[in-house]
């Protein structure tokens, strides 16, 4: 028998938008992914594109989470924990190449009973009724919740505070919850049997977050990735997202290791920076032959 294994090559880190453009790119059929998407109960805060895009000649997927304000107006996602930090560098490198590119678009116009906090003040529980009043399957409302619960873990203890009095500020927003949801679906689609990783590329430099200006990695990826192998490499720009590191955390059986498997495809998610290195995140399908299977060789 052989088991199909998903595999995180994260030598130019990972973010929550990275892991779903990734994960698209390995050919996930896209409208049902997209319908997986809009049983979360907050479609009026969001909208979602998905495009083909280029970082130094390689070519892949580039999801975006566009936030709706009250006044209708658009805020494209610039990632994950830390988006207002990366205003600056948020443009596509493919557009310089001149190609066309197909854009999809979903746009959730539901008018369903949902929680209508601000997404700075939701706390763990209130994502977690988000998750629980939801249409999605056991697996990706388990899994969705475990993400997020590293997070906050990481987050009580940063600021000595307890799970339920930690409020996600940034982390919460709206297209952090898209992002954790979004992977968790994903990773559900594919139907794999297990989850590994690279080791992981945190960047280096400095951050601005919610409480200050920190060193790369912030203290909340820091404390996610406890007991996981890490490195710094080639970029003085925060490369490894909250986000990015708790969705490693929770679905990852193995890190730090080489895959041992059978190629069957290869995706790459898009990040949002200009780099001399191309800033994707690389995944890999691969089948193996399970241990009892071996035995009886």
């Amino acid at each position: 028998m052989e088991k199909r294994v998903l595999y995180f090559d994260c030598f130019s880190g990972i973010s929550g938008d990275m892991t779903i453009g990734a994960l698209l790119d390995l050919g996930i059929d896209r409208e049902k992914f997209l319908a997986e998407l809009a049983k979360i109960n907050i479609g009026d805060e969001f909208d979602t594109e998905i495009k083909a895009g280029i970082k130094k000649g390689i070519s892949g997927t580039d999801f975006t989470v566009i936030l709706k304000d009250e006044h209708s107006h658009y805020q494209p996602n610039q990632d994950n924990h830390h988006k207002h930090e990366h205003t600056h560098e948020h443009h596509y490198e493919h557009d310089h190449h001149g190609h066309q590119h197909v854009h999809e678009h979903t746009h959730h116009h539901e008018h369903k009973a949902h929680d209508h906090h601000h997404a700075h003040s939701r706390n763990l529980k209130d994502i977690y009724h988000i998750i629980d009043a939801s249409d999605l399957s056991a697996y990706v409302k388990e899994l969705s919740k475990k993400i997020f619960m590293e997070v906050a873990v990481a987050e009580a203890k940063i600021h000595a505070k307890t799970i339920d009095d930690v409020h996600f500020h940034e982390v919460g927003a709206v297209d952090s919850i898209v992002d954790i949801i979004g992977a968790a679906i994903c990773i559900e689609l594919l139907g794999v049997d297990e989850i590994q990783c690279s080791e992981i590329n945190l960047g280096s430099g400095f951050v601005k977050c919610e409480h200050g200006i920190f060193p790369v990695p912030a203290p909340a990826t820091l404390e996610i990735l406890k007991g996981m192998a890490v490195y710094s490499k080639n970029a003085q720009k925060e490369l490894t997202t909250p986000t990015g590191a708790a969705i490693l955390k929770a679905a990852c059986s193995a890190h730090g290791i080489s895959p041992e498997f059978v190629i069957e495809k290869v995706g790459y998610g898009m990040g949002k920076r200009d780099m001399e290195t191309p800033n994707v995140l690389r995944v890999i399908l691969g089948l193996k032959k399970k241990a009892e299977s071996l035995l009886m060789l």
